[in-house]
């Protein structure tokens, strides 16, 4: 089975935003970067996936030469392959990043072993855009299932399937597929393991396939960002001991606790 796991270098989150002077990005200089949690999902469950079943996990970033390494995070936690479609910095709307992914696709589908797979994570933790996987699928002509949180592929000798399932307000979902076939899949879906110090040299020393992709421009255009106002929290000092005592019965009494 060959299966294609599709990762984005996104900021950490979890730190204060701030923005650069134009109000055009987020400014990183003083973050780290990773990938979604969704995507480490996406990573553990194809390796999981070839485990049981054989076959070869290839790891796609679109990106700078940066992102390269997110992708030696992915071959540490057991993928084999890594492509990167380079780019020259500036970030990819999702129609232009579901083109480029779907050229590699195609190109793929040349050798002896093109892909059976494609996971994606539900979406990506920057954008939250959640449309690559479906435009993806869409110009491949695949189908498609987004959202997922249980996986099972069958290996039989009719090319195998997907059975996909996902809890939609309260109620749960199973959708039966062939393949090949485009699964966007949401954190939760397993537990991702941590790597191994053998896996770590081994993703060091790992070549990384590179494929220069030209700048597509799309059809909308970024004006500005914003960061929305925080909720500000403060803290009085009613006083020490004894003499702060009136005043912390006046609060509780305020509060309808006494």
């Amino acid at each position: 089975m060959e299966i294609l796991v599709c990762v984005k270098r996104v900021p950490t989150v979890g730190g204060k935003i701030t923005l650069t002077p134009d109000a055009q990005d987020v400014d990183t200089r003083m973050s780290g970067f990773t990938i979604s949690p969704h995507e480490e999902c996406a990573v553990e469950e194809a390796v999981r996936l070839t485990e049981r079943l054989g076959g070869l996990v290839s790891v796609l970033t679109l990106g700078a030469e940066a992102a390269i390494e997110q992708l030696r995070d992915a071959l540490a936690l057991g993928a084999g392959r890594a492509v990167l479609l380079e780019t020259d910095g500036r970030e990819y709307g999702p129609i232009a990043t579901a083109a480029a992914i779907a050229a590699e696709v195609r190109s793929h589908a040349t050798t002896a072993t093109p892909y059976d797979l494609v996971l994606l994570g539900n979406e990506a933790s920057d954008t939250g855009d959640y449309q690559v996987g479906i435009r993806l699928a869409h110009l491949l002509g695949w189908p498609v299932a987004t959202g997922i949180k249980n996986l099972t592929v069958s290996d039989d000798a009719a090319g195998g399937g997907v059975v996909a399932r996902r809890e939609y307000r309260g109620v749960e979902e199973t959708y039966t597929m062939p393949m090949p076939a485009v699964i966007t899949v949401k954190e939760g879906i397993n537990l991702p393991r941590y790597p191994s110090l053998p896996g770590r040299l081994r993703a060091k020393r790992a070549a990384v396939e590179r494929t220069e992709v030209a700048w597509q421009p799309e059809g909308l255009r970024k004006r500005s960002l914003r960061v929305p106002e925080s909720a500000k929290h403060h803290a009085e000092v009613l006083g020490n001991g004894v003499d702060a005592v009136p005043d912390l019965v006046r609060v509780l009494d305020e509060l309808g606790i006494l």
